[in-house]
């Protein structure tokens, strides 16, 4: 193409573009020139020279046109890109480290990288968190109501009047009381009540907000009604009690969806489902190790050895083993059995 008439010389290189003023929609050629800190546009009726400092420089692009910005609302557009980039280095154009960190592939992996750290402590430490300031804040009367509702509900549809002798129940009962008054002399063990069910969720015992402590008859079968064993379940489901892990997993719940809602969007439930319930398997197993640790507490405090709950473990894990359907009590949530038991039996040593 023939420089425009009335246009100064363009720079070896120099790549030709549209001009819009601004003003209107009609695009007129030009030849771009340097000098004097400022870009001389020339071309059939157009004679301007715009400070270089002013101009807005388009990113790098592999594709498309280059469009750059100037005062006043005008703009050039050029469709060669790499021509436009090849020029700009030969004036001196420097890209922002932004866009230099955009076309390194070695910025752009450290990039991912951090981002994925970032991602992972928020994950593991920051939701936590986030949970436990949200649950300080909210009434112990919050937890009730919760628990209550879900004890109606599970009484409902999964458990039964219990089987068990009142006397049995009375026994138990006690037998827990006389270990909370040693572990609090102070009086000032958790709320609670505890209630004995038969159902269909088989040897079980599980905790709800708001202190209700829930133990099927077929778990104290299990252990023929051994009072230590059971001191110490019902100890272990204190521990979450005390902690108030039940809210915690609902504030988690709720805080693992809206992160995952922002980053899935609509796009597909199920991808938005999976991170929550991944969390709160992985939380769930460390709040089933502070529950592990109040029992071996409570116990101690009692005057009862934690190696009852160790066997109590170590049956389960054998039983568990033997059996294709498992305990109901042994959620994959739970910390692995060998953990559990060397806990407990590191706890008994003297």
């Amino acid at each position: 193409m023939s420089e425009p008439r009335g246009a100064s010389p363009a720079a070896p290189g120099a790549p030709v573009a549209d001009y819009f003023d601004g003003r209107s929609a009609r695009a007129r050629r030009v030849a771009l020139h340097v000098a004097d800190g400022a870009l001389h546009l020339r071309g059939e009726g157009v004679a301007r020279a715009v400070p270089l400092g002013s101009v807005r420089w388009p990113e790098r692009s592999r594709h498309g046109a280059c469009v750059a910005h100037l005062d006043g609302g005008g703009s050039l557009h050029a469709c060669e890109a790499a021509a436009w980039d090849a020029w700009a280095d030969s004036i001196g154009q420097r890209d922002a480290w932004v866009v230099r960190a955009q076309q390194s592939w070695r910025a752009l992996a450290l990039a991912v990288l951090l981002l994925a750290g970032v991602a992972a402590a928020g994950y593991l430490w920051g939701l936590p968190w986030a949970a436990r300031a949200l649950v300080h804040a909210v009434p112990a009367s919050v937890d009730a109501a919760l628990g209550e509702s879900a004890y109606r509900s599970l009484s409902a549809r999964l458990l039964g009047p219990s089987r068990l002798p009142p006397g049995e129940q009375q026994r138990l009962r006690e037998a827990f009381e006389a270990a909370l008054r040693r572990a609090y002399p102070g009086g000032d063990a958790p709320p609670h009540r505890v209630l004995f069910h038969a159902g269909r969720i088989g040897p079980n015992a599980f905790a709800l907000p708001g202190g209700t402590i829930v133990m099927t008859d077929e778990l104290v079968k299990r252990v023929d009604g051994n009072a230590e064993v059971v001191v110490g379940v019902l100890a272990h489901e204190l521990g979450h009690v005390e902690q108030r892990h039940g809210m915690r997993m609902l504030v988690q719940g709720a805080l693992l969806a809206a992160a995952a809602n922002l980053a899935f969007g609509d796009f597909s439930s199920w991808l938005a489902a999976a991170p929550v319930l991944l969390g709160q398997a992985g939380y769930s197993r460390d709040a089933e190790r502070e529950a592990d640790r109040a029992a071996i507490r409570i116990l101690r405090a009692a005057g009862l050895s934690p190696l009852a709950l160790g066997r109590f473990f170590e049956g389960m894990a054998t039983e568990r083993d033997a059996s294709a359907g498992g305990l109901a009590i042994a959620f994959a949530s739970h910390p692995a059995d060998a953990e559990r038991i060397r806990a407990f039996r590191d706890a008994a040593r003297p």
